[in-house]
């Protein structure tokens, strides 16, 4: 644990987690001149050297954060890109009378079922559901069940236990796949819906939704649905962005947003833009921490971090650029070299190469986004400039098993 003498002088976050995913809040905030905390059950995650001062404690251990924030007194409590520690953030913020999501808005953006709920009672257009909570009752509902449908846990992320059900005898497997990704066991049945999938990047201030940018999204598609590229801007014509930026600002307040970001997923269907569901929370596989400060020029973790502080957030567009993401399988088996990063980097608009597999990983192919190998992200004036650019990034990535 570091000390510094002089931190009694400086305003104090408190960042859940020190994963990858925290680290780009992490160097903000000690840019911004912020004395900073983090919590993490890992002792090893790699944010913990670049914080002032570490707490052992798991993320969503609700108990555990709060003792860490009553310990600290922290003057604002954030995470980036992870669903369930808006839970305990939420506990905690409450506790200390902090800015944030109420425990029962951390709720509805973290249960699938509470959310879809949400949804519905507000009139924000979404898919057709069923509730399952365990295997007594997926047996008493299953002739209600339509098909093809997806199932997926009502609280986890990142495509974990999502699956399409194409007719009722692949049922059964699809039930212990996706309840055995459910932290509670629950899991939710919907419509499928086909279309066009796009995210919006929100941030919602004093109860006022700003829509920063519109992500067109490339997925592998059935049956897990795994994210394997974003771009931005979208290139959907304006009047379907009209109706999906609508959509996003209704079902951020639909469950109590009213300042923090948020990250909603929706896909265009021939009846209009659906819901899919949303996060509290920065977007994670870098379209929140590069994609939109590429594209807009919005500094979206700083924005983040001012509201969680009680400071305006500057959302000023300053940028009118194209940004993309393209991620990287691997072949099945275990991983014998990975290379090819410095060409990958001298490649004309290619900003950033990320490799998130190592020598001796075993590779079983992608199920959910901790499956992907490696990414590039580039920044170019066309959406089509910046997606070549990523394609010919990541033909230069050499990882072999």
């Amino acid at each position: 644990m570091k000390n510094d003498t002089n931190n009694f002088e400086m305003r104090k976050l408190l960042i859940i987690g020190a994963s990858a995913l925290q680290l780009p809040a992490i160097l903000k905030a000690k840019e911004m001149g912020l004395y900073v905390a983090v919590a993490d059950y890992n002792p090893n995650a790699v944010g913990i050297p670049f914080a002032d001062q570490y707490f052992n404690a798991s993320t969503i251990d609700v108990d555990a954060i709060c003792k860490v924030a009553q310990d600290f007194h922290p003057d604002g409590i954030m995470t980036l890109a992870t669903d369930m520690p808006m839970r305990s953030i939420a506990a905690a913020t409450s506790m200390l009378g902090l800015p944030g999501i109420s425990v029962d808005t951390a709720l509805k953006s973290t249960d699938k079922w509470e959310m879809i709920k949400a949804f519905v009672s507000n009139g924000v257009e979404a898919p057709q559901y069923l509730f399952l909570s365990d295997s007594q009752d997926l047996q008493a509902h299953r002739g209600e069940i339509r098909y093809p449908c997806v199932m997926k846990p009502t609280d986890n992320a990142g495509s974990r236990g999502v699956i399409l059900i194409q007719k009722p005898d692949e049922l059964d497997s699809a039930y212990q796949y996706s309840s055995s990704q459910s932290h509670s066991g629950h899991v939710i049945v919907e419509e499928y819906m086909q279309g066009r999938e796009v995210s919006v990047e929100v941030v919602v201030y004093h109860g006022v939704p700003h829509v920063l940018a519109v992500t067109d999204k490339l997925t592998t598609g059935a049956p897990y649905f795994v994210e394997m590229g974003h771009s931005q801007p979208s290139q959907l014509p304006e009047p379907d962005l009209e109706r999906i930026r609508d959509l996003a600002s209704r079902a951020v307040l639909s469950v109590g947003i009213e300042n923090g970001p948020a990250h909603v997923e929706i896909i265009l269907t021939a009846d209009g833009p659906k819901m899919v569901e949303l996060g509290a929370r920065m977007g994670g596989d870098c379209i929140t921490t590069h994609l939109v400060p590429l594209s807009t020029g919005i500094d979206m973790v700083k924005a983040t971090i001012d509201i969680a502080l009680g400071d305006e957030p500057d959302l000023r567009q300053r940028l009118h650029k194209a940004s993309a993401i393209r991620f990287v399988d691997a072949n099945v088996g275990k991983i014998r070299s990975i290379g090819g990063e410095e060409e990958a980097m001298l490649q004309p608009n290619v900003k950033c190469v990320q490799f998130f597999k190592h020598v001796g990983d075993e590779v079983m192919g992608i199920h959910n986004s901790l499956d992907r190998a490696a990414c590039v992200i580039a920044q170019a004036d066309t959406v089509g400039e910046a997606v070549s650019a990523c394609e010919k990034g990541v033909a230069k990535l050499k990882i072999e098993s």
